[in-house]
């Protein structure tokens, strides 16, 4: 089986099933793998917890959650405020995060995949 992908230069370039194998098995895979978790599941789970109290407080603590602070302003909507600004902020974090450390290994193993197959 051979798989289409665009190549830059212009049309697509065609890859066999055991060129993908090959790349996946490899050193450098694995570390751009390992590099993706190492930023995506903790701050994915630092996000979910930031939620889920924002959620808890809105249902078990009315009280502090209705608690004013300027005007009509209170802390949950505040809170509920910071849910968009703290996605906004990660998103920029990770765009960031990705050009400086995620791209140049992906482009480093997209390059290495792009070179011609040696066929015994």
């Amino acid at each position: 089986m051979t798989i289409d992908t665009p190549e830059t230069s212009g049309g697509p370039q065609v890859f066999s099933e055991a060129r993908y194998a090959e790349v996946e098995r490899s050193e450098e895979f694995g570390r751009l793998r390992k590099l993706l978790r190492g930023f995506v599941f903790p701050v994915t789970i630092a996000f979910f917890v930031w939620y889920a109290l924002y959620v808890v407080l809105s249902a078990y603590a009315r009280d502090f959650m209705g608690t004013k602070i300027v005007g009509n302003i209170n802390v949950g909507l505040v809170f509920g405020l910071l849910q968009f600004v703290s996605t906004f902020l990660i998103a920029w974090w990770y765009a960031r995060w990705a050009s400086q450390k995620f791209d140049p290994l992906a482009d480093e193993l997209r390059h290495e995949m792009e070179r011609p197959e040696v066929t015994p």
